[in-house]
């Protein structure tokens, strides 16, 4: 069996972890700590779990504290145009080539009339709609056609003796899953994969002249296309009980009155979103359990001997729960306090800008015993890796399916897969995965 070595997830040193504690600046992140943020999570938990950042917004490190502000919507806001029109609004980008008919900065426009960084009624008229094509019944039905994806991708991968982790697998489920929840006709799907990954790298806390333009460009891109797959779904609607862009388009006709802009933007939002988190959970997920062998080992015994689905669909579920808390595929989020407020006996201003920090809550000693070990068999896993309140995750169901699926099926394929090399990082602090990790199937 093979094992990798210890810098896969390069350690840190107490005394560095604590340097960068004191000094953390989301703008300013130095390489070692997004390679490995955790040690510094656990200082700031323990010395200063509200940390008061350079630009004077406070990062959050504690489960508890967490929770109090999801649940708290009705102070603290999800939306966004106070911070990203700083952000995005700025020479040359809210000039041509990148201007919308708006006049802004066309990530912008997208990120500030997507569903997650939205408040009522937005947040709640298309959340409806997008729930009801994504019913228990409706996640069943998917699971046959995401079987039959996954083994297509194995075979190819078996046929040439390994592959690569993220580009030939991971990458690969999520983007034909969403692209049928749209009903994206499959020759149009190869452009998805990069604008997802420019336009949601533009959330990072800190971006390079060239990362701006490719998120506008790619924006712009995305919405030329849907522009001309909507009008065809207008003239010929799809199954309003699967197709999410039909249900949203007929939302419109039903009194849930979408503009075109928050029409086209969710679209984008909805590729997006249902892409990278997925990827990163499954990715994240098998070059894990390169890094914990005995997991590994476990995991694969418990699948051998479970005696019916039943039992291995529940074995999967807490390895998938725990994959996503040990490595949160989306390791920060963003509120605003719209009135003075407290969070557990901290007082906050109004108009405080905080972080969730979702990676550090997830391995908070208060909630889970040994959260720095991976614990496949975890029960009663509170993680908070798709939110909490609100705005949970409306497509948990989904990405549980997706994970079970990709990472149970894999492992029966290549119960010996090994990395051929190191894989190589993302480089985020917001989402956290890879960019590639290849590998063989023995």
């Amino acid at each position: 069996m093979n094992t990798l070595p210890a810098h896969i997830t390069p350690p840190l040193s107490a005394n560095r972890a604590q340097e960068i504690a004191r000094t953390l600046d989301l703008r300013s992140l130095p390489r070692d700590f997004l390679d490995n943020p955790y040690p510094v999570y656990a200082a700031l938990r323990e010395a200063e779990p509200f940390k008061r950042m350079p630009d004077g917004s406070y990062f959050l490190t504690r489960h508890a504290d967490l929770v109090a502000v999801y649940r708290d919507a009705k102070v603290f806001s999800s939306d966004k145009q106070v911070e990203f029109g700083p952000k995005y609004n700025h020479a040359p980008f809210n000039q041509p080539p990148y201007t919308t008919a708006g006049g802004v900065a066309p990530l912008f426009e997208h990120h500030t009339n997507s569903l997650v960084f939205n408040d009522p009624p937005l947040h709640t008229r298309v959340r409806r709609l997008i729930m009801g094509a994504l019913t228990r019944r409706a996640i069943e039905a998917m699971e046959p056609g995401l079987v039959s994806l996954v083994d297509s991708l194995l075979d190819k991968i078996e046929a040439q003796g390994g592959g690569d982790l993220i580009e030939d697998f991971a990458s690969a489920i999520p983007v034909e899953i969403i692209g049928n929840l749209l009903d994206v006709p499959h020759a149009d799907r190869e452009p998805l994969r990069g604008w997802s990954l420019a336009i949601l790298g533009a959330l990072e806390p800190a971006l390079t002249p060239e990362q701006e333009a490719l998120g506008n460009r790619s924006v712009n891109e995305f919405l030329a296309y849907l522009r001309e797959l909507v009008a065809k779904r207008r003239q010929q609607p799809g199954d309003p009980e699967h197709d999410v862009l039909t249900r949203l388009i007929q939302g419109e006709e039903n009194g849930d009155a979408l503009s075109e802009v928050e029409l086209l933007q969710n679209c984008v939002f909805l590729l997006n979103a249902g892409h990278e988190t997925t990827t990163n959970l499954i990715g994240n997920a098998l070059i894990s359990l390169q890094e914990w062998p005995e997991q590994r080992m476990r995991l694969l015994s418990d699948l051998q001997q479970a005696p019916d689905e039943e039992t291995e669909e529940h074995i999967l579920g807490l390895a998938v729960d725990e994959f996503l808390r040990f490595e949160s595929s989306n390791q920060l989020g963003n509120r605003r306090a719209l009135q003075a407020t407290q969070v557990n006996g901290v007082d906050l201003p109004a108009g405080a800008l905080v972080t969730l920090c979702i990676g550090a809550a997830n391995r908070d000693p208060a909630v889970y015993d040994n959260p720095e070990q991976l614990d496949l068999r975890r029960t009663g896993n509170k993680h908070l890796a798709f939110g909490f309140g609100v705005h949970q995750c409306a497509g948990l169901s989904l990405a549980r399916l997706e994970g079970r699926i990709a990472i149970g099926r894999f492992l029966r394929r290549f119960p010996e897969y090994r990395l051929s090399r190191d894989p190589e990082r993302g480089g985020r602090a917001r989402f956290r995965g890879f960019l590639s990790a290849p590998f063989s199937t023995h």
